[in-house]
């Protein structure tokens, strides 16, 4: 097994995990079996119980794991299906070195940080790499690891000291060691800057792990001369002193390191040159050059309560742009804070609330994603009154599939009072419950999660039309509360229709309005298995729909788009919100444009 370690200096965000995604392609060209494994230094055994605006969204596996985001980038980039053990905490090798000690396993000895927990580190590291993640017999022939955080800080030292002594125990020709930097440029001057490189370079170095590569984050590339004054400094050849410029869109990554021979120098470091093929990116580059080319667009508005965090929202933005390249459109998502639409915002604050709706009324459709807490439940359930009464397609995700059926409770049903009892537990029209299997006392990997398999009840719905006519479709899962059975026959006799359901039939897991364009709620959450060129079924519907486009169903469960068929009801939903054009972006996130209506850009 050989090893790839992606380390980070500097400062946090630099996109280490993009870089580690990307790596892991350029060797899949070059045609070696790849897996990956992601070093999280928290304390917390997962991400499940973390905020979005600590960390980011939590990423689901099929086997329930919640992890970090980057392993959503690993399995979108690879194309893998990663296990909850690709993912290392600090907590998970605590836990298991404390339990070790209480079986006894140690015979008595004390039980230190080196060498028990540095050991178990190792061992971790070892078993999961042999772990075989892309579908085939056997283990993979390169293992990536990305060591989350910045060099320096004190909760990584364990895994830098583990990480060292790997190095010596794999040997030579086994390990290659990317450290991802920043070289800043100050505006004043306008000269690019190579000492917090230099000191980031020497701290790494002086903890017991040399770099191989410098991946140099920067606004350009580098110029020789800083190039040339890095290699003196850091003890690299400047041949493995790569530049990570700013690019319109992240697939151009994995471009940008094989123009830069980045390949070349890694599979000399690990001794591969002889086996390895020249790098095949000839798929690559046709999705990066299409989606270069588009030039109509179309404008979703996401409405949730972390629009402050695009990162949050990872994984939708993902898939959104996945399926919006599969429809030759650019993408433009608007981050409209749910609490914005409110009507207390409209007396508190006009501006945020004119400019909320603003967004609302001028897309081309409308995305409510998962969420949990009460904060701006009720601007998501006028988003979806909205999408409703005017036929904009409308897509619900997990929390946004109960704020469909919570609004078609009151505003069709006449249940003024309908509401979920996550929000409101004495409500008298509970259309929304918590599971019983759940616990109220314990937070983490207590949801229902990961890999549920959902049966279609109704043959001809949109639903089972963009999965192929599929009589069962398996998505990833991750909530506590579900739609109250006890409501269907009510709901149903008043116009929506639960066309996908559990093993049991009594779980609600697709909602559709029949009588509307796209009106589709899902309690999984579909972003999580969307890749580059196999766009989420369900999100390609959405951006069908949105671009007036009719999609046919595919054999293979993945369906295609036929051009210049388009819905008369959709237009005049276009015409009804003034979609006679798009306003420019404020900001543009890994080829996604996204506004918002708190500062403008995320």
């Amino acid at each position: 097994m050989k090893y790839v370690l992606v380390t980070g200096g500097v400062v946090s965000g630099l996109g280490k995990g993009v870089t580690a995604s990307s790596i892991g392609v350029l060797l899949q060209a070059c045609g070696f079996r790849v897996t990956s494994i992601k070093i999280d230094p928290y304390l917390n055994t997962d991400a499940g119980t973390m905020s979005p605006f600590e960390h980011g969204e939590v990423f689901v596996l099929d086997d329930g794991g919640e992890v970090d985001l980057d392993l959503g980038n690993y399995e979108r980039f690879l194309d893998l299906k990663l296990t909850c053990d690709n993912n290392i905490t600090t907590g998970k090798i605590y836990q298991s070195v404390i339990e070790k000690e209480r079986r006894g396993d140690y015979l008595g000895k004390t039980v230190q940080v080196v060498p028990h927990i540095t050991d178990a580190i190792q061992e971790w590291i070892e078993c999961v790499a042999q772990i075989p993640v892309d579908g085939k017999e056997g283990p993979a022939d390169v293992c990536v690891i990305e060591l989350g955080g910045t060099i320096g800080d004190i909760e990584s030292m364990p895994f830098i000291e583990a990480l060292g002594q790997f190095s010596y125990r794999v040997g030579p020709g086994n390990f290659c060691l990317v450290h991802v930097s920043l070289v800043p440029v100050l505006n004043v001057v306008g000269e690019q800057k190579t000492k917090p490189t230099q000191h980031s370079v020497r701290q790494l170095r002086g903890l017991g792990l040399t770099p191989n590569l410098l991946a140099c984050r920067s606004s350009k590339e580098l110029d020789d001369n800083v190039k040339e004054k890095l290699s003196q400094f850091c003890h690299v050849p400047s041949s493995s002193i790569l530049t990570l410029y700013d690019v319109p869109n992240i697939w151009h990554i994995p471009l940008l390191l094989r123009d830069q021979k980045a390949h070349e120098a890694i599979l000399k470091t690990l001794n591969l040159r002889g086996v390895a093929t020249e790098p095949n990116f000839k798929e690559w580059i046709a999705t990066t050059k299409v989606y270069d080319k588009f030039h109509e667009m179309v404008r979703i508005a996401m409405v949730g309560k972390y629009t402050n965090l695009s990162d949050a929202y990872l994984s939708v933005l993902k898939a959104l742009l996945h399926a919006s390249t599969a429809c030759n459109h650019k993408l433009v998502v608007d981050l409209v804070p749910a609490e914005h639409l409110e009507d207390d915002t409209s007396k508190e604050d006009p501006d945020a609330y004119k400019a909320a709706w603003g967004l609302l009324k001028g897309a081309n459709g409308i995305l409510v994603p998962g969420g949990f807490g009460d904060r701006g439940v009720e601007g998501k359930i006028l988003a979806a009154k909205y999408a409703r009464e005017n036929n904009i397609p409308y897509l619900g995700i997990c929390l946004g599939m109960q704020i469909a059926v919570i609004e078609f409770s009151r505003s069709v049903l006449g249940l003024h009072d309908a509401n979920s009892t996550e929000f409101d537990p004495k409500t008298e029209n509970p259309c929304v419950i918590f599971m019983p299997e759940g616990s109220k006392t314990h937070m983490g990997g207590t949801m229902r999660l990961g890999s549920r398999r959902t049966y279609f009840h109704v043959a001809d719905c949109k639903s089972a039309k963009l999965y192929g006519n599929a009589s069962f479709v398996d998505e990833r899962h991750r909530h506590r509360y579900e739609v109250n059975p006890d409501m269907i026959s009510q709901l149903e006799s008043a116009g929506l229709s639960f066309v996908g359901k559990d093993e049991t039939g009594k779980r609600m897991e697709i909602v559709e309005c029949p009588s509307h364009p796209f009106f589709i709620g899902a309690q999984f959450h579909p972003e999580f298995k969307s890749r580059p060129g196999k766009p989420s079924p369900l999100f390609l519907g959405l951006i069908s729909a949105a671009c007036e486009r009719t999609i046919v169903p595919a054999s293979n469960g993945y369906s295609k788009l036929t051009n210049g068929i388009h819905s008369p009801l959709l237009k005049a939903a276009a015409a009804h919100n003034g979609n006679n054009g798009f306003k420019s972006s404020n900001s543009s996130l890994n080829g996604v444009y996204t506004s918002t209506t708190t500062n403008g850009v995320c």
